[in-house]
């Protein structure tokens, strides 16, 4: 059970409630000993996070730190928390920005503190219990705890439009709430019909062998709610006042940890569950990618407002984010992921920033500013460090994850890789047209003469990010080998259950015209990951799932013209050394870039 033993999960999970008991006690007056208390059980709570990287095995897809505990019997409802490489990093980068979100609040906020420290360790619960929940009931409830933290968060310490924003957020993510909880009823009926057992368990549902229209239906309630959450084009629109209204540590949450929640979901569910509709709306789910990654990088170009600026940059940036995961390969699905934590990164440094800056102005209009660098230069030359970041300059975390990310989209396909590349050119140009405006040339507004560079307290909230920004930059290995086995796992659970459409889409592989051909298709040699079968053999074998059993003697003579089931029994033929096959199992044909 969890870790050494010990229940690291649930540990990690709800210390932070421990940190709300501990505040409830404190007078409310006392601003200073409850943020320090605040801040040193977020603290607190990321440092015993950083075991999990260490003690986590990279070798296995398999749920680690597992603990599961009968809840709710009657209803199959368990007590089941787990990570996998996928969840790892998501679970890092929340503890970690929560920290550092507290932390720059320091001065930010002056009233109401004390609740609006419980509000954050609440938030804090929710979104690390979102990545570890392993059964549906769990991980809803988690869902909804998050929500209504980030409610008052806005709508209470928010800007002049904060209620306006605040009651947008909650509209637009609670209709997606709805509609999963519909879907995840939905599941739990078809699988008790199909098993005759009622289970919330989530890696159950992963083996669930669905229809492909009960698929269809399923795919399209968890999108809504995913796509809104991300936010991909059209459903993007809450996102801005969202980020404009929240404070500083709000904004930070927002974008380095709550709309990750959307990409997760389509990783943790809507791919391993829906293997099938996944397939066949990728093209769609990728033009919609696509769309917001022009979309949000020409509206950020035309902002006037930073904050508004970097928060348009979010839906550029996680579009390439969903490009990556439903590229279908390896490498962009692992880009895809690094990208999220990539963006939590240099989005968070950004809106850090941006709050430096408003504490010190109480402005965020671009024309408010210029000639920073020759009053702040420190706080300039950071600001240029982490403006590469976003723009993925080389060195840094983000060309890692374009890097991949637009090497599994040409992978896929050169036309969806070229016009995606249009949204690297226009985020290199807003970010440095924002940049200049407000750094570089001449003083013109007097204001501007005798601003304060960086103090301690806000060094050591940016330097941290800067250092994960360098290392993943210049290192990024150790992070992708913790996800390589569970990105595999997940790409051979979509590619079992939808291998006939994912087989139309390899046109790189030749039709085999002999029986070597064909044996060199089922056996591969060296190629790490699965085997590699021909569009023409994999299309053609789709018959022999229809219950064909036929004798191979026209495929032993004849492979490239014999009908679909003579050639897979000429693979059992040469497999199994007899002269007759049946039906394959499932399963037993595999196709894994």
């Amino acid at each position: 059970m969890g870790y050494l033993g010990i229940p690291i999960l649930s540990i990690i999970t709800y210390l932070p409630l421990v940190g709300i008991a501990v505040i409830f006690f404190l007078k409310k007056e006392d601003h200073g000993l409850i943020r320090k208390v605040a801040f040193a059980f977020a603290l607190m709570d990321f440092m015993i996070s950083i075991p999990l990287y260490f003690a986590f095995s990279a070798g296995t897809h398999e749920m680690q730190f597992v603990e599961m505990f009968p809840w709710i019997g009657e209803f199959g409802i368990s007590y089941h928390m787990g990570i996998d490489g996928i969840s790892l990093p998501l679970v890092l980068l929340t503890t970690f920005l929560s920290a550092l979100a507290l932390l720059s609040t320091w001065t930010a906020v002056t009233e109401k503190v004390k609740e609006y420290m419980i509000t954050i360790l609440l938030l804090e619960t929710g979104m690390i219990g979102v990545f570890c929940a392993l059964d549906f009931f769990l991980f809803f409830v988690f869902w909804e705890v998050m929500l209504i933290p980030m409610y008052f968060i806005i709508g209470i310490w928010g800007g002049p439009r904060r209620v306006y924003a605040a009651i947008k957020f909650f509209i637009y993510t609670m209709s997606g709430s709805g509609l999963m909880l519909i879907a995840i009823l939905a599941l739990y009926y078809i699988r008790y019909k199909m098993t005759g057992s009622y289970s919330f368990n989530i890696l159950d549902y992963h083996q669930l062998k669905l229809a492909p229209e009960v698929q269809f239906w399923l795919f399209w309630a968890f999108f809504l709610a995913f796509a809104i959450k991300v936010p991909m084009f059209p459903f993007h629109t809450w996102l801005p006042d969202a980020h404009v209204e929240a404070p500083t540590a709000g904004s930070v949450i927002l974008a380095g940890v709550l709309l990750k929640m959307g990409t997760y979901g389509f990783l943790r569910f809507s791919l391993p569950m829906f293997p099938q509709a996944s397939v066949d709306f990728t093209p769609f789910m990728i033009i919609l990618s696509i769309i917001g990654i022009i979309y949000g990088a020409l509206l950020s170009l035309a902002q006037d407002d930073i904050k508004k600026l970097v928060a348009y940059s979010s839906v550029s940036h996680m579009g390439f984010c969903m490009l990556g995961i439903f590229a279908m390969n390896a490498i962009g699905l692992q880009g895809g992921i690094l990208q999220m934590i990539n963006h939590g990164l240099s989005t968070g440094a950004l809106f850090l920033i941006v709050g430096m800056l408003y504490e010190r102005r109480h402005t965020r209009l671009i024309a408010e500013y210029g000639g920073i660098w020759k009053v702040m230069p420190i706080f300039s030359l950071l600001f240029l460090l982490v403006c590469f970041s976003s723009m993925g300059v080389p060195g840094t975390n983000g060309f890692v994850g374009e890097l991949l990310i637009m090497i599994g989209a040409f992978k896929a396909n050169v036309f969806y890789g070229a016009i995606s590349t249009i949204g690297l050119i226009l985020g290199a140009i807003y970010l440095m047209y924002m940049y200049r405006r407000v750094i570089l040339g001449a003083v013109t507004n007097e204001k501007n003469r005798r601003l304060p560079d960086l103090n301690f307290r806000e060094y050591a909230c940016i330097i941290p990010i800067l250092v994960c920004i360098v290392w993943i930059g210049v290192y990024p290995r150790p992070l992708l080998d913790k996800m390589e086995v569970s990105v595999a796992h997940l790409l051979e659970q979509v590619k079992a259950g939808s291998i006939e459409k994912l087989s139309v889409h390899n046109d790189d592989l030749k039709r085999p015209t002999s029986t070597t051909d064909i044996i060199s298709a089922r056996h591969p040699g060296g190629n790490r990951g699965g085997t590699r079968i021909s569009p023409a053999v994999s299309k053609s074998w789709t018959p022999a799932y229809a219950g064909v059993t036929t004798h191979c003697g026209d495929a032993k003579n004849n492979p490239g013209e014999g009908t679909a089931a003579q050639m897979h029994c000429c693979l059992a033929l040469h497999d199994r050394q007899h002269e007759s096959c049946d039906i394959p199992e499932e399963g037993e044909i595999h196709n894994v870039d």
